[in-house]
């Protein structure tokens, strides 16, 4: 529509925020109307009319087989179009149009803001399948005729009243028709049966509908005056009321087609099911979040005896062994505290990173300063808590085996997320400027327990790459290449 508009008309930034809004709404005209609705706009010159949008209806059979949007109308060919725009009115005169041996009813309802029409909605009516109206296509019909003189007078949409359609009731969900004091006249079957998954007993018809709602909803004190004034369609709004053994969506739109408020239409769908199943989801959630956080609780656990044991040992190599079993459990408990604190088991590794870096660089005996650039970004869990205990091997392998006691020195680690959302890479280097590798040292072949825990973990379970190289002035570079899943 944007393009179009701009293209083609001469509307202001604030009259095409006025069609969106109009554009978000008119899904109820056309499913009250059982008709398709395009909107057409004059063009810049006055000598044609353009589709900007177009709607079907959910409620009867389609007029238009193809896509109207993007057409372009000399003035003049439409008539009715043109008495719209020029008049300021509601034109239904004429005979029934024919497309493809259908029979189409046509009106044409203009669009009006602060005064001024903006274009004209062409509503489209399939009559092949017209039959005797039932009381609830009537109702459907009046409220669609009300709703098409508040958008000639330009009182409808509501300003400021932005609706999500996806998440708001529908017509077919269930519809109640409300007089000027709010007194049902007509109630759908849908709209019924939501009302009886909320205790009601008896029908609607004839019962404030404020007040019903408002009983039926569960209260220790007074009777809600805003749910009373709201089910009864004072004002255009939206609730969910909870009562018996039901949960049900309220829209309430005010029906003022002169001007003053006539009655009011009440949208309401049953979403009962909806909610259960929301709340079961919560509950799986602070499960999950409880497992991680326990997880977390027993491997700190586990790290602290092994810092006792470790303590008692009389043996050098048999106390650093240890030592180094506890960095190893304290990375992985890492990545499970961050689980418990997320709503899925994804988590964002630059903060596990660099509690990893303050972890390792913490009880290194040299005087290395450590700094991450560059960023890890958000990865899923079965990927992250192979990535802590790799990152903290490396680390470990760098400050212990590239630095003497008390030398100063640096350690960078940068990430480098790229790729595409089902083949993304993820970049990491680690480069020191120590003492260098060793003269003839293969990383694939010879290494430490850590260097064999972080080949295992890269190629095997995360399924990336793994290689040790000189610096390129001096020290040493880790470069890890794992594939991950990138969000854009």
């Amino acid at each position: 529509m944007n393009d179009l508009v701009r293209q083609h008309t001469a509307l202001s930034d604030t009259d095409l925020e006025w069609l969106h809004l109009l554009v978000s709404e008119w899904q109820l005209l056309s499913d009250l109307s059982f008709a398709d609705l395009v909107l057409w706009v004059p063009t810049l010159d006055g000598t044609r009319y353009v589709s900007v949008a177009q709607m079907r209806p959910n409620t009867g059979p389609t007029s238009y087989q193809d896509d109207m949007v993007g057409h372009l109308v000399p003035r003049g060919r439409r008539p009715m179009l043109d008495a719209a725009l020029d008049e300021g009115r509601i034109v239904r005169e004429g005979d029934p149009e024919w497309r493809e041996e259908v029979p189409v009813r046509v009106e044409s309802i203009p669009v009006r803001r602060e005064g001024r029409v903006l274009g004209v909605i062409a509503r489209n009516t399939n009559l092949l399948t017209v039959r005797t109206p039932s009381r609830l296509e009537l109702t459907y019909l009046q409220s669609a005729s009300d709703l098409a003189q508040m958008i000639a007078a330009g009182s409808f949409p509501f300003p400021g009243d932005q609706v999500d359609m996806d998440a708001s009731p529908r017509v077919g969900d269930g519809l109640i028709r409300l007089d000027a004091d709010s007194i049902v006249q007509y109630a759908s079957p849908n709209a019924l049966s939501a009302y009886h998954r909320l205790g009601l007993a008896s029908d609607l018809v004839g019962q404030h509908l404020g007040q019903a709602t408002a009983e039926l909803a569960p209260s220790r004190g007074p009777v809600d005056e805003a749910l009373v004034k709201l089910a009864s369609g004072w004002a255009p709004r939206e609730t969910e009321v909870e009562g018996g053994d039901g949960v049900i969506q309220l829209r309430a739109i005010p029906l003022k087609p002169k001007g003053i408020r006539i009655g009011s239409l009440v949208l309401c769908r049953d979403v009962t099911e909806l909610r259960r199943r929301e709340r079961e989801l919560i509950t799986k959630d602070a499960t999950i979040r409880e497992i991680h956080h326990r997880v977390k609780n027993n491997l700190q656990t586990v790290a602290a005896l092994l810092r006792l044991q470790a303590r008692r040992m009389d043996s050098e190599q048999g106390r650093e062994a240890l030592n180094e079993a506890v960095r190893r459990v304290g990375s992985i408990a890492i990545v499970h505290e961050t689980l418990s604190q997320n709503l899925d088991e994804r988590v964002e590794f630059d903060e596990i990173a660099d509690r990893v870096i303050a972890m390792v660089a913490e009880i290194s005996p040299a005087k290395v300063s450590c700094r991450r650039t560059g960023r890890f970004g958000i990865l899923d869990a079965e990927v992250a808590t192979p990535l802590a205990m790799v990152l903290t091997e490396v680390l470990q392998n760098a400050l212990e085996h590239a630095f003497a006691p008390a030398e100063q020195g640096s350690v960078e680690v940068s990430a480098v997320r790229g790729g595409t959302r089902t083949d993304g890479r993820l970049l990491i280097t680690v480069l020191d400027d120590g003492r260098g590798l060793p003269e003839g040292f293969d990383p694939k072949r010879t290494g430490n327990l850590g260097l064999q825990i972080v080949r295992t973990l890269v190629e095997g379970e995360l399924g990336g790459s793994f290689d040790m190289v000189p610096g390129p002035e001096r020290g040493t570079r880790v470069v890890l290449d794992v594939p991950v899943r990138t969000d854009k």
